[in-house]
C-alpha cells in the first residue's frame, strides 16, 4: 500500500467500449434518472431559498413596525410641554412584544435556511471536493427535517439574538427619552425628589416605577448577555467546519472562521486491514499506508492503517469501516498542515 493519495482528478470512468448503467430512482412505476433527480434537488433548493427570502422580509417588517412604534411615541411625547413618559413605558412594552414576535419569526427562518444550507455544504460543496461525492448523510439529515421538522434553534437564542443584533438600541433610546421626558418637561427639575415626584404614574409611586424600570430593561438585557454564547442556529451564512482563528486587527484581536477545510489524521486497528483499505482507496480517492503493530494485552500482530483526510470526509470514512469492520478501533486526530499529493503542494516558502 502507498502513503500517497491517489488521483483526484474526478471520479473514475469506465472504460472505452464498456457499457455503462444508470441508476435510477423509481417511485409507482415512475423513473428518474441522476440528471433528472439533481433536476428536481436543484429546483427544491429554489424553493427553500424563496421561502427563506420570505421570512427574511418578515423579520425585517417587525423591525420597521417596532421603529414607527418608537418614532411615534417620541414625537407624541415631546410634541407638547406636558408630561407623557408613561407613554414612553407603553411603547417599550409594545417593543418587547415586537421582538418576540420576531424571535418566533426568525426560529422559522432558520428552519428554511438550514435546510438550504444543508444542500450547499453536504451536497454542492461535496461535488466540487474530494470524494466528489455528496455527504454519505445529507439525504438522511434532509429528510428527517422534512418528515419530523423541528427548530433548529431554541426561543431563548433567538431571543437573544433579535436582541442584541436590533432591539438593544431602541431600548436605549426610549429609556433615555423617559429620563429625558421626566427631566425636562415641563420645566426642568431641581432635585432628585422631584424627579422621583414626576416619575409616579397614578397611585403608583415613583420609587416603584424606576425600580421597575430597572429591573425590567436590566432583565432584557441580561437575556441578551446570557445568550450570545448560544450557537445552535445554522442556517445563517456561516462556515460549517473549521474553528475560529485570532488574528491582530488594529491592536485588537478578532475571531474570523478558517476557510479551508480542517485536515485530520485517522489510525484505523482493524483486523480486515486490505478489504478496509480497498475500500478506502476506491470509494474515498484517498491513499492509506500501513504499519505493523502488536497489541499489547492480546499480543496479537496488527497492521495499523493510518489515512489523511480532511475534516469533511471523516462520516464517509466512517461509515465505510463499520461497514466492512464494525469492530475496528478508529482514532481520528487533528493535524496542523499535510502536505503532499491531493492537499497543499509541498513546496518551500
Amino acid at each position: 500500500m502507498t502513503g500517497e493519495p491517489t488521483d483526484e482528478t474526478g471520479p473514475a470512468k469506465p472504460e472505452d467500449g464498456a457499457p455503462t448503467k444508470e441508476q435510477v430512482w423509481s417511485y409507482r412505476g415512475y423513473s428518474l434518472k441522476p440528471s433528472e433527480f439533481t433536476s428536481a434537488l436543484t429546483t427544491y433548493y429554489q424553493a427553500e431559498i424563496d421561502r427563506s427570502n420570505v421570512w427574511r422580509q418578515r423579520l425585517d417588517a417587525t423591525t420597521n413596525w417596532a421603529v414607527l412604534t418608537v418614532g411615534a411615541a417620541l414625537a407624541f411625547a415631546f410634541a407638547s410641554a406636558t408630561n407623557h413618559h408613561s407613554l414612553i413605558i407603553l411603547a417599550t412594552c409594545l417593543v418587547t412584544f415586537f421582538t418576540w414576535i420576531e424571535a418566533r419569526r426568525y426560529r422559522y427562518y432558520e428552519l428554511w435556511s438550514y435546510r438550504a444550507r444543508l444542500m450547499e455544504t453536504d451536497f454542492f460543496a461535496a461535488m466540487l471536493v474530494p470524494p466528489f461525492s455528496p455527504h454519505p448523510e445529507w439525504a438522511e439529515s434532509l429528510a428527517e427535517s422534512l418528515l419530523q421538522p423541528q427548530f433548529p434553534i431554541s426561543m431563548w437564542e433567538a431571543f437573544g439574538r433579535r436582541f442584541r443584533r436590533n432591539y438593544q438600541w431602541l431600548f436605549v433610546i426610549l429609556a433615555a427619552a423617559w429620563v429625558a421626558q421626566i427631566y425636562l418637561q415641563p420645566t426642568p427639575v431641581g432635585t432628585w425628589n422631584e424627579f422621583i415626584e414626576r416619575a409616579a404614574i397614578g397611585d403608583i409611586r415613583g420609587e416603584v416605577v424606576l425600580a421597575l424600570g430597572l429591573a425590567y430593561n436590566g432583565v432584557l438585557f441580561a437575556i441578551g448577555l446570557a445568550t450570545a454564547r448560544l450557537t445552535q442556529a445554522s442556517g445563517e451564512v456561516l462556515p460549517k467546519f473549521g474553528a475560529p482563528v485570532e488574528h491582530q486587527v488594529g491592536g485588537r484581536a478578532r475571531a474570523f472562521q478558517a476557510r479551508r477545510r480542517q485536515q485530520v489524521l485517522a489510525f484505523l486497528v482493524t483486523g480486515r486491514p486490505q478489504a478496509v483499505a480497498a475500500r478506502i482507496m476506491t470509494d474515498m480517492r484517498r491513499g492509506v499506508t500501513a504499519l505493523h503493530g502488536e497489541g499489547m494485552y492480546t499480543k496479537i500482530d496488527r497492521d495499523v492503517l493510518f489515512v489523511a483526510l480532511t475534516v469533511t470526509e471523516t462520516a464517509m470514512l466512517k461509515t465505510l469501516v463499520q461497514v466492512e469492520d464494525p469492530n475496528a478501533f478508529v482514532v481520528i486526530v487533528p493535524v496542523n498542515e499535510v502536505l503532499g499529493r491531493g492537499f497543499n503542494p509541498l513546496k518551500v516558502q
